[in-house]
C-alpha cells in the first residue's frame, strides 16, 4: 500500500446510487476544518467516488466541523440520530474528541478514525499515512539542507502542528532523529519553536512573523510541519519583503497545489507526498466491510495507535517526498497535472519545461 466540491462548510452532500441507498446505509464522513483545505477538495471527494464503487447501496453524508470540536460531537449526536451505520471521524480536535467516541460507543455505531487521530474513547480503525515516516522524511530532508549550509550555527525556527495529536508527536519525533544531532553539534540553533493551533496557516504566518521581528530577520530555516504551517513561513516572508530562495521553508506535507506551486517558485523546499485518493480508499475499503458486517478486514491492518482508551488497529500507509527536482511524480501519481500545478507560475523554469 505502501470532481470537486467547492465548499461543504458545515453544508451536506449526499450522494447514493440509483435510489437504492437505504437509511441503515447512511455513512457519515466529519471532517475537521477548513483551513487545511484537502479535506474539502481532495478527500471528501475521493472517498463518495470510492464508495461509490465499494457500497453502491450506501449514502454518503459530507459535513464539516469549521474547527470547533464542540460543533462536531453535535454532528456526531445528529449522525447517530439520523441512523447512521458508521462514521468516518476526521477529528477537529483529537485531544477534545472523547465525547463524540463516547457517544457513538453508546449508541454502538462503529466509528473509523480518518487521518487524524482521536482521545480517550473507542474506534474501529485508524486509517492514516505513517506519520512517523512522515516527520523522518522532512527531518532528513532539513539536515540536508542545514548541512548544505556554510555556516554555523544555522538559525532554525521549528513551527510545529497541533499540540498533542497524535501525528503531531510523530512529526516530531521524526524530525528529531535527524534534528537532534545537530543541535547537540551546535550546528543548528532553534530560535523560535511553537506549536500550531488547529493548523491554522494564519496562526503561523503571525509566529513566524514574530519570529523574524525578534530576530531581526537572522533565520536560515523555518521548519514546519505541513503544508499550512510551511505556507504560513511563505506568507510571512513575503509579508517582509524576502525573496524565493532568500530562506529556507522546508517540512511540508500534503502536496496541496498551492505548496506545489511554491516548490515551483522556489519558496518552499519540498512537501511530503500523501496520496490522499489511496487514503480515502482504504478508508471506504473499511467502512465497506463494516457495512457488510464482516469487521475491519485484518489483512489491512499494519500497526497500531494509542490513542489513550485503546490500541487503535492502524492502516499505515507509505508517503514520499517532493522537491522541484521530482515534482513531476506527483503528476505520474495522478494527483495534480501540470496545469493544475503550474497556473499563475508558467514562467518558473520547471513549469516552461514540463508545462506543454
Amino acid at each position: 500500500m505502501k470532481a470537486k466540491i467547492s465548499t461543504l462548510a458545515f453544508a451536506t452532500l449526499m450522494v447514493s446510487a440509483a435510489g437504492y441507498a437505504q437509511a441503515q446505509d447512511k455513512v457519515f464522513f466529519l471532517l475537521p476544518n477548513s483551513t487545511t483545505i484537502r479535506f474539502e477538495s481532495r478527500d471528501a471527494p475521493f472517498f463518495v467516488e470510492a464508495m461509490k464503487a465499494k457500497a453502491p447501496n450506501a449514502k454518503v453524508v459530507v459535513q464539516n466541523a469549521q474547527g470547533d470540536p464542540s460543533r462536531q460531537q453535535r454532528l456526531v449526536e445528529d449522525a447517530i440520530s439520523q441512523g447512521a451505520k458508521v462514521i468516518l471521524l476526521a477529528s477537529a480536535d483529537s485531544n477534545l474528541a472523547a465525547g463524540s467516541l463516547a457517544a457513538a460507543a453508546a449508541a454502538k455505531v462503529p466509528v473509523v478514525l480518518y487521518d487524524h487521530d482521536a482521545v480517550g474513547g473507542k474506534a474501529e480503525a485508524h486509517v492514516v499515512f505513517d506519520s512517523l515516516s512522515v516527520g523522518q522524511a522532512q527531518g532528513k530532508r532539513a539536515a540536508e539542507l542545514i548541512n548544505g549550509l556554510k555556516k554555523t550555527p544555522v538559525k532554525v525556527a521549528r513551527i510545529k502542528g497541533n499540540q498533542g495529536e497524535y501525528g503531531t508527536g510523530q512529526y516530531e519525533a521524526g524530525q528529531n532523529q535527524f534534528l537532534k544531532p545537530l543541535i547537540d553539534s551546535g550546528k543548528v540553533k532553534v530560535v523560535c519553536e511553537q506549536y500550531t493551533e488547529n493548523w491554522d496557516p494564519v496562526k503561523a504566518q503571525t509566529f513566524a512573523e514574530d519570529c523574524l521581528t525578534r530576530n531581526k530577520g537572522d533565520v536560515d530555516v523555518f521548519l514546519g510541519m505541513n503544508d499550512g504551517t510551511t505556507g504560513g513561513s511563505v506568507a510571512a516572508l513575503i509579508s517582509q519583503g524576502f525573496k524565493p530562495g532568500q530562506k529556507i521553508v522546508t517540512g511540508g506535507q500534503d502536496a496541496t497545489v498551492e505548496a506545489l506551486r511554491y516548490v515551483a517558485q522556489g519558496w518552499q523546499d519540498n512537501s511530503v507526498l500523501k496520496d490522499l485518493k489511496v487514503e480515502a480508499t482504504y478508508a471506504a475499503d473499511v467502512v465497506a466491510s463494516l457495512l457488510a458486517g464482516k469487521g475491519v478486514p485484518a489483512k489491512l491492518i499494519n500497526g497500531k495507535v494509542n490513542n489513550k482508551f485503546m490500541d487503535v488497529p492502524a492502516v499505515f500507509l507509505p508517503v514520499s517526498n517532493i522537491t522541484q527536482d521530482n515534482l513531476g511524480d506527483v503528476v505520474k501519481a495522478g494527483v495534480w497535472t501540470w496545469k493544475q500545478i503550474c497556473q499563475g507560475v508558467e514562467k518558473t523554469p520547471v513549469c516552461q519545461k514540463n508545462n506543454k
